[in-house]
Parts: structure tokens; C-alpha cells; sequence
């Protein structure tokens, strides 16, 4: 039997009065060797619970291989480091996750079937999730509240009101959790709109609503729809999250904490989105596509409580305040800011050239015309597309469909454009000055759509490219996950050019690893990594203008900056600071 269950008017706890007071983090974006200063933070700030999302995406790579539950991924670490803290777990296992996340979650293997009907009771979708959760619930059920672990709820899909009505697929979720062992409280997740809330509902299942302000008007809907049982927000949106070329959100910290008072006055359990956001580390950012395409920047730090580098900011100690008026606090002084790297600047003094590298990044595959990522392999990262002029002069280069999601166009390697799928680019005026001449195209993938019905929408080269009406045959593509660099060889960057997609190499020395983060003035756009750990991206669009670099991944004495700069550069230097850059701020 569930620790957690449900009276007409609240939770109980083993049969006592219990308020969740819980705070979103998702082990994903943090460092695992962070984890347990994160958990403590929470608990010092009056939660109760922790809520995370689970990524089927990085989980099941691969539907043959096996499942991923290590590092950044092992969650039963992260469930018994909760546990270790005293914190209960809202553990939010998809499908679907949202999240501002690649893909929302979906796996890269699944969406490439076009004809498969994601999020509802096409069997092709639930028997992949249920093949999914053979593998991931046998480990995680030791963690689970009636087996005396800290997850004591679980949710049934996520926000689906705001996509689909098949009831008949939420009750073939409810099943396939309860079927594998899961006693806990379910839970369903929607907007406080009438119509989502009885789209995305299931009888039996408790609902909750998100919501990030006009609460008691949020409340009321919510218990129109419900009559009787706990009122929760299962995301409490306290901030939001940015995109590359807008602001940098934020929310006053008073107003936050003025309507988180609200929440808890009325009698209502909360999960705070976020808590704690965290950093979309690699290439595992999600994007919106409503009227354009937007893409979401590294960082997640979502203006939460704890920062993107894990400081107490204003919202910790205002909500501290309020959960201190309605529930016991711990008698322990809040959290102090962490150390950080002192200023250090790195000389980036080694080059190693895109185009002339990509054999030795990947091998070409070859196909008569240029196909989407997906079919080229992972479709994560770039891939580059080559194939050659059938004559010379100035023509018209066309590219049906556009492409996804940006692209670089390059004829005998000199750069001559860029088409971008969020201006809906698809045609770029060129002269080709010879026939046989080489085209490249390195194309993008910003972050697959996360919420709505283009999730799964395709990467790469999208359709036919046409010089002047008539197709170029046979091209060379190299997909490009960069997620191994030790076969590029670097040379002094005197020795190569600067006008042209280049990894960038420097070493510097860190006496005692700190935090910090990586500011690339002078710098257009790329990705860094430092000692082989991906960061991100960067791009002087903004609003992000520095990376977090978590301590874990610095080392006594020797250190290894690489950058991958799409665009020309002088630049040779970057810097590492005390002091995060998100941009200029802007109330949501």
C-alpha cells in the first residue's frame, strides 16, 4: 500500500495530515557530484519533496541496447540521495516530459517513424513505453514508498489535456505503472483550464493544475473539476525559461513568494518549478515552434530559488520566509554562496579546421540526394553535406522545404550564407566559379521541438537542393554528434585559416577546481567543452553570454578548453569569471 494517499480534503502520510511542499530539480541538468548539495539546499529551505522529470530520451538511447542508469543518469543514486536527506520524490516518468528538453523527452529512434501517432494508443507508441518501463521500473521499485523508499507519487503523462483527449491511452498508462508494481499515487498534470483539465484527466487518478499566478482563481477551476481531494499545483511557475535572440526572463522575488504565501494559506500542497534548473549541458535543449521556430539557450536556470550554479538567490530566502509561516523550517542557517574560480584567462592558441576534419570526426555516408539527419545516423549535433557544381556562374541555390534548423553554405570551402529555419530561409544567391567546384553545407540542429505537434519534426537537409532548377546528384554527408573529438589534429593556429568552421584549442591551470563560467567575447557561435565535458552552446545573439562550468569537471593543475566556432574569428582568448551572464532581464 501507497505511504501516500488521498481524504476528501488532503493528503495523508501513513494516515496522518501531510502538505507537499516540494521544488523541482531534474538530476539531468545537474553534475552528479552536485546532487547532494542541491538536495540538502532543498531540504534547508523547508521542502518536504523533490520532483523530477525522467528523459525516456537519454535513458533508451537505443531500443536494442541497454538501458542508460549511470552518471548523469543514475536515478537510483539520485532516489537515495533523496531519501538519505529525508526528501519524499514526485517522480514524473513520461512518456512525454516537456521540460523545455530535446524532443520533449521522446527518443530520436521512435519519432523517426512518421506514420507513428506519438502520445496516444497507437500500438507502435504504448509498446515501446511499455518495453521502456520493463527495463527502467525493476530498479527503481526498491525507491518506491511502499517498498519504504522516497517516491511516494507518480505521474501519468504530462500536460496531455493541452494535446490529445484519448482517455483509452491514459488508462493504458495507468496499467502499464500499476501492472509493473507501481502502489504509489498517481497523478495527472494539466493547465487550470476546464477543457485541458478534462482532456488530460482520468478518473481515479488525482488531477493538479500548473499555474504560476491568479491563484485562487486557479484553485477554484481546479476544484470545479474536482470536487473533492487535495488541491495541488504541480508546477508552480516561478520564473521561465529563455530563448536564443529574446530576454532573460525573471520574476520578482516578492511576487513570487506573495503568491506562493497564497498557495499554501488556501490549503494546497505546491511543487516550485523550478527549484532548481539547472543546465542544459550538450546538445539536449528543447525549442517552441508556434509561428517561428525558437530555440532554448544552455543555460535552465529558470530564475528558480537556487541559481544556475546552485547559489541561494532572492526567491530561496523569500520562500523560506513564507514556508516558515505554515511549516516547520529547518534551525539551520541558509546556504552560503558556493566558491568560485578565481578570473583566469585562456589562450586558445591551437586550431583544427571543420571541413577538412570531418572524415576523421565521422565517416561519409552516401546517398544520391541529401537526406534528413535522422536517416544519416544521430541526429543530434551537425552533419555536413557535400556534392559538387555541374557548372560555374551565378545561380540561385534552393533548398525545398528549408532546412533544421540552421545552415551554413560554403562553395570551395569560402562561406556564402546562411539560412535559418526560424526565418523560414530556403534560397541563397550564389556564384560558383568553376564547374566541379565543391558545395558544403553544415547544417544545425538547435534543439528539437518540445511542446505541440512538431515534436519529432526532422533535422538536416529537408528536401531537394536545386542549383538554377537542377538537382546536384550524389552527396557525401557526414553526421556530426561531436561526442568524440580525439581524432582531431590540432596544428598552431598560425598554421591554419580563420575563415572557416574551426575547433579552437587552449590549456590553462586551475589550483583548487570552483565553479565558474565561460565568457567568449569576441566569439560568434559554437559549442565548448572543457576536459571533454560538453557545455553547450554558446552564440553572441544572446541573451546567454556565459557558460556554467561546474566545479567536478575542473582538475588541480592542467586544464583543456576546446571551442567549436561556426563563424570567422580573431579572437584567440576566452575568460573564465566569477559571475554568470544571462543576459539583460526581462519580466515574463
Amino acid at each position: 500500500m501507497s505511504a501516500l494517499t488521498t481524504s476528501a480534503d488532503g493528503f495523508l502520510l501513513r494516515g496522518e495530515p501531510f502538505r507537499i511542499v516540494s521544488g523541482a530539480m531534474h538530476y539531468f541538468r545537474i553534475h552528479p557530484d552536485q546532487w547532494s548539495d542541491r538536495l540538502r539546499k532543498a531540504r534547508l529551505m523547508g521542502l518536504n519533496s523533490v520532483e523530477t522529470y525522467v528523459p525516456w530520451n537519454l535513458h533508451q538511447p537505443d531500443p536494442a541496447g541497454p538501458l542508460v542508469l549511470d552518471g548523469f543518469l543514475d536515478l537510483p543514486r539520485y532516489l537515495s540521495l533523496a531519501r538519505a536527506e529525508g526528501l519524499h520524490v514526485l517522480l514524473r516518468p513520461g512518456p512525454f516530459i516537456c521540460a523545455e528538453w530535446d524532443d520533449g523527452g521522446l527518443p530520436a529512434w521512435l519519432i523517426a517513424d512518421p506514420d507513428i501517432r506519438l502520445r496516444s494508443g497507437d500500438p507502435r507508441f504504448t509498446g515501446a513505453f511499455d518495453r521502456y518501463l520493463d527495463e527502467l521500473l525493476p530498479p527503481l521499485l526498491p525507491y518506491m514508498a511502499a517498498a519504504g523508499g522516497p517516491v511516494i507519487a507518480v505521474q501519468v503523462e504530462n500536460e496531455y489535456g493541452a494535446y490529445g483527449d484519448d482517455t483509452a491511452y491514459l488508462k493504458h498508462l495507468e496499467s502499464a505503472f500499476r501492472s509493473r508494481g507501481v502502489e504509489e499515487l498517481l497523478f495527472t498534470c494539466d493547465q487550470a483550464d476546464p477543457e485541458h483539465l478534462a482532456a488530460g484527466g482520468l478518473p481515479g487518478v488525482l488531477a493538479t493544475a500548473t499555474f504560476g499566478s491568479k491563484v485562487d482563481r486557479n484553485l477554484a477551476e481546479l476544484r470545479r473539476h474536482q470536487p473533492e481531494g487535495p488541491l495541488m499545483c504541480a508546477e508552480f511557475w516561478i520564473g521561465w525559461f529563455d530563448h536564443w535572440g529574446g530576454p532573460h526572463h525573471v520574476r520578482d522575488a516578492a511576487d513570487a513568494a506573495a503568491d506562493l504565501d497564497r498557495l499554501l494559506s488556501a490549503g494546497a500542497s505546491v511543487n516550485i518549478y523550478m527549484f532548481h534548473g539547472g543546465t542544459n549541458f550538450g546538445f539536449t535543449n528543447g525549442a517552441n515552434h508556434k509561428h517561428a521556430y525558437q530555440p532554448t539557450v544552455t543555460s535552465y536556470d529558470y530564475d528558480a530559488a537556487l541559481t544556475e550554479c546552485g547559489d541561494p538567490g532572492p526567491k530561496y530566502h523569500a520562500f523560506r520566509e513564507v514556508i516558515a509561516r505554515h511549516l516547520p523550517v529547518p534551525d539551520e542557517p541558509a546556504p552560503a554562496l558556493s566558491r568560485k574560480l578565481p578570473p583566469t584567462a585562456v589562450e586558445l592558441d591551437r586550431r583544427a579546421p571543420l571541413l577538412s576534419h570531418t572524415k576523421a570526426l565521422a565517416e561519409p555516408v552516401r546517398t544520391q540526394d541529401p537526406a534528413a539527419m535522422n536517416v544519416l545516423g544521430p541526429d543530434t549535433g551537425y552533419a555536413l553535406y557535400r556534392t559538387t557544381f555541374y557548372r560555374a556562374g551565378d545561380g540561385l541555390l534552393h533548398f525545398a522545404g528549408g532546412v533544421g534548423d540552421r545552415a551554413q553554405v560554403f562553395v570551395d570551402g569560402a562561406p556564402v550564407g546562411v539560412l535559418e529555419r526560424e526565418r523560414h530561409d530556403e534560397t541563397l544567391p550564389v556564384r560558383v566559379p568553376h564547374r566541379g567546384a565543391t558545395l558544403e553545407v553544415l547544417v544545425e540542429n538547435m534543439g528539437g521541438v518540445n511542446y505541440g505537434p512538431r515534436i519529432g519534426a526532422p533535422k538536416g537537409l529537408l528536401g531537394p537542393v536545386t542549383f538554377d532548377g537542377r538537382p546536384p546528384h550524389g552527396w557525401d554527408s557526414h553526421p556530426l554528434p561531436l561526442d568524440d573529438l580525439s581524432g582531431l589534429a590540432f596544428a598552431p593556429a598560425g598554421a591554419t585559416t580563420a575563415d572557416e568552421p574551426a575547433f579552437h584549442q587552449g590549456m590553462f591551470e586551475v589550483d583548487v577546481p570552483a565553479d565558474s563560467f565561460l565568457a567568449l567575447p569576441g566569439w560568434t557561435k559554437g559549442q565548448a567543452w572543457i576536459n571533454g565535458f560538453h557545455l553547450g552552446r554558446y552564440w553572441n545573439r544572446g541573451p546567454q553570454h556565459t557558460l556554467y562550468v561546474p566545479a567536478p569537471i575542473l582538475r588541480p593543475g592542467t586544464n583543456e578548453l576546446i571551442l567549436l566556432e561556426l563563424h570567422a574569428t580573431t579572437e584567440a582568448r576566452a575568460r573564465l569569471t566569477d559571475t554568470a551572464d544571462l543576459g539583460p532581464e526581462s519580466d515574463r
